[in-house]
C-alpha cells in the first residue's frame, strides 16, 4: 500500500520493524514517533530516524502535508482521541494507513452473547482490567467516523495472521461479521483519489 521512495510518518512505530522493512523493501524516506522509551532505543539502535511523542498530543507538532503517508497499525483503539488523531494523520499526509481490530467480529459478538464477559481473541487478548484498548470500534464504527471526517476509503482488506489479505467493502454488513481485522487506506474527499493500490500479501507486518 506504500509505493517506493515515499515520505512515510509510522505513528507507534513500536521498535520499528515496519519502518526497516519498508527502508529495505520500498527505499522510503521514513520517521516514526514512538511513545516508549525502549522502542525509540530499538529504533535507533536499527539506524531509524525516530522522536519519542504521544499521537493524541505531539501529532499537532508536524507540519502540514509533510509525509505522503502516515501509517498507524493497531494504535487508534489505544489513544486517547481517535477522532483527532485521524483528523491529524490527514493533515500531515496525503494518505494514512490505518489498521485496526474489529470489535464486530463475530467470535467478539459471541463471547458477549454466551459468557457476558468482554472477550478475549487473538486479536485482542488482553482482559479487561489491563488492556491498552480503549476506544474499540466495529467496522461500522470507524467508516462513520470516517464520513463525519469527510476521508474517503480508498481500500479495504481484512487482515487474518497468515493468510492472504481479502479485499473487502468495509461497509457491507456481512464483513462487520466476518472481519478479524482491517486495513484501510484512506485520504481526503476534498482530494483526487489515489489510484487503486493491491492489498499487503501474506507475511505483510501490517498483518
Amino acid at each position: 500500500m506504500v509505493r517506493p521512495h515515499a515520505r512515510v510518518l509510522d505513528v507507534g512505530c513500536g521498535e520499528g520493524e515496519l519502518l526497516e522493512l519498508l527502508t529495505s523493501e520500498k527505499e522510503i524516506d521514513g520517521q516514526g514517533l514512538e511513545l516508549s522509551r525502549e522502542g525509540v532505543a530499538a529504533c535507533l539502535a536499527r539506524g531509524l530516524a525516530v522522536v519519542q511523542g504521544d499521537a493524541d498530543h505531539d501529532l499537532d507538532n508536524f507540519p502540514t502535508k509533510a509525509f505522503d503517508y502516515a501509517v498507524l497499525s493497531k494504535t487508534l483503539q489505544q489513544v486517547r482521541d481517535p477522532k483527532h488523531v485521524l483528523s491529524e494523520l490527514l493533515r500531515i499526509a496525503d494518505r494514512a494507513v490505518v489498521s485496526l481490530p474489529n470489535f464486530g467480529h463475530w467470535r467478539v459478538r459471541m463471547d458477549l452473547l454466551t459468557k457476558g464477559r468482554m472477550p478475549e481473541t487473538k486479536s485482542l487478548p488482553e482482559p479487561w482490567w489491563s488492556t491498552p484498548n480503549i476506544h474499540l470500534c466495529t467496522l461500522r464504527d470507524f467508516t462513520e467516523l470516517c464520513d463525519a471526517l469527510e476521508l474517503r476509503i480508498d481500500a479495504c482488506a481484512s487482515l487474518v495472521p497468515g493468510k492472504p489479505a481479502r479485499q473487502i467493502d468495509p461497509m457491507a454488513p456481512i464483513e462487520n461479521w466476518r472481519a478479524e481485522n482491517a486495513l484501510f487506506l484512506l485520504s481526503r474527499k476534498a482530494e483526487p483519489a489515489p489510484p487503486g493500490i493491491p492489498t499487503p500479501p501474506p507475511g505483510s507486518l501490517f498483518e
